[in-house]
């Protein structure tokens, strides 16, 4: 039987890093040269009262700092690992809690941060209600979330070395670059979508490797063998491995009466 999206989240997150920071490593081969968080660091809204759900292990906030802005920032994470790593982020006030019950007053916060993290929940649209509620009228919300077509030729090692569970939309909801606008629309005002321009050329075997089994725990030596295979085919082909990314920046504002 498939799991939940929180079952899955719970069973990758809740005591490691080590997987969500192997999947991390991959992107390090992207081909445009202003990396993820750089580019998403200079699109958020980062001075005032900042709320970051499910921030994972704070990677966004070592890579873009604290701005001398007066920000004031708010980190959580249903995981006590990455709130073991969020503490790291210096300045932060870490709370652990569940996205979509946040214990923060109404209107206590001037931005909402959501990156890769909508996907990993039962109720997306009860957090996105959460993140209006504890948001100042005016405030705004960003949210990261992936196309369909994302990452699709990792998913398709899965099948080829006997593991199918390991496409990402078997266990994860429907929240994707395609219907996500629309459900952020409903609680919020002046929605707009903005794509970030990348793909991979991974050039050595080992990090897909890496990456698989991140995704589905060790690989036995015969799936590992296959998997070598079918990548190095690839790469000397076309002299890297080559993967789609589809991710888009989703931003809005929470209405003012």
């Amino acid at each position: 039987m498939t799991a939940t999206p929180s079952a899955r989240a719970v069973s990758q997150y809740a005591t490691t890093t080590g997987n969500l920071t192997a999947r991390m490593a991959l992107h390090a081969y992207g081909t445009n040269a202003q990396g993820w968080f750089a580019w998403l660091g200079e699109r958020l809204p980062l001075a005032g009262d900042v709320l970051e759900v499910g921030a994972g292990t704070g990677e966004l906030w070592r890579q873009v700092g604290s701005p001398e802005t007066g920000l004031r920032l708010t980190l959580t994470d249903f995981s006590r690992a990455m709130c073991d790593r969020l503490r790291e982020v210096p300045g932060a006030r870490v709370q652990r809690c569940d996205a979509t019950h946040l214990p923060y007053a109404d209107g206590c916060f001037d931005a909402v941060i959501a990156n890769h993290m909508l996907y990993h929940l039962d109720d997306p649209d009860a957090a996105l209600a959460e993140f209006a509620r504890v948001l100042r009228p005016g405030g705004r919300l960003a949210v990261a979330v992936n196309g369909r077509d994302h990452l699709v030729e990792l998913d398709a090692l899965g099948p080829a070395i006997g593991r199918p569970e390991m496409s990402v939309g078997l266990h994860r909801n429907d929240v994707t670059a395609e219907t996500t606008p629309a459900r952020v629309a409903a609680h919020f005002t002046d929605v707009t979508v903005e794509r970030y321009p990348d793909d991979l050329a991974v050039p050595t075997v080992e990090p897909v490797l890496a990456y698989l089994a991140s995704m589905v725990g060790p690989l036995t030596a015969a799936q590992e063998s296959v998997a070598r295979d079918v990548v190095q085919a690839r790469i000397e082909m076309e002299g890297a491995f080559r993967v789609r990314k589809h991710t888009v920046l989703i931003s809005a504002v929470r209405d003012s009466h």
